[in-house]
């Protein structure tokens, strides 16, 4: 058994980059990989200098396959029941709710908790070899980690029951149609196009960009009239910040904006 670790954390200029390395496992989720990927969003989290975070996995053939087969085996009724069954969901609404923007970075398979990480993420960006899929249901079981979830809220209804109930994944070009992908690169292109999206969203405003989020990310759950209220609430903090001072002067001086998240 390797004693390396199973996830890297790097930082490349404001950005972090959450890698898991389980390259010859498919990076395949166990429970150390669950426990290295939680360390890492809270190490994200915890950097004032980390703006943006992207997810990805080690190697060229997968993002994330998915849970890790030998420990499958062995998860029953009553090891999923207890209060510490739900690590992963616990790690997936921590990723989504993280107030700075995450990128999953899909170089390969994103499949069953895969895909589950990489829906929680902020925006994603898949290889032109990405596949994406819940292919619990060969299994015997479902998705478990919110997939049934959010999968309906990405692709729809009826997408989402046609995927979860065969099982069978869809190519990148059809996760960018459907609105599962923002955006498919060249395979060689990934990490490039991955970080400068990521840089992107580095530049803009810290707080202001926090706001919307949380007000996107409401939506789901509000009606347009209390998501209006929250919207117009965060709207109205944003006003009142050092950064939407700075928004606008620079715009009316006509250079870039330096914002300081203030």
């Amino acid at each position: 058994m390797s004693s390396e670790p199973p996830v890297r954390y790097e930082l490349s200029g404001s950005t972090a980059w959450i890698t898991v390395d389980r390259a010859a496992a498919l990076n395949a989720l166990d429970r150390a990989t669950v426990r290295g990927l939680a360390e890492a969003v809270e190490r994200a989290a915890g950097d004032a200098a980390v703006r943006a975070v992207v997810l990805t996995g080690a190697g060229d053939r997968a993002f994330i396959a998915g849970a890790d087969i030998q420990e499958l085996q062995v998860r029953t009724l009553a090891t999923e029941s207890r209060p510490d069954g739900g690590g992963r969901r616990a790690l997936a609404a921590r990723l989504e709710g993280l107030d700075k923007p995450t990128v999953a970075a899909i170089n390969g398979v994103a499949l069953g908790g895969g895909l589950e990480l990489a829906m929680a993420c902020t925006l994603r960006v898949a290889s032109e070899r990405a596949r994406l899929g819940l292919p619990e249901i060969k299994l015997g079981i479902i998705p478990g980690n919110g997939g049934t979830q959010r999968l309906a809220r990405f692709v729809g209804w009826g997408r989402a029951m046609e995927m979860v109930l065969t099982g069978e994944p869809i190519d990148a070009p059809t996760a960018l149609a459907w609105g599962l992908v923002n955006r498919v690169a060249g395979h060689e292109r990934l990490r490039a196009e991955a970080q400068a999206l990521a840089d992107t969203l580095a530049q803009r405003p810290p707080l202001a960009l926090r706001a919307a989020k949380e007000a996107v990310l409401a939506s789901r759950e509000l009606g347009v009239e209390a998501g209006g209220d929250l919207e117009r609430m965060l709207f109205a903090m944003c006003c009142g910040t050092a950064d939407k001072a700075e928004g606008v002067r620079a715009f009316l001086e006509k250079r870039a904006a330096r914002f300081t998240g203030e």
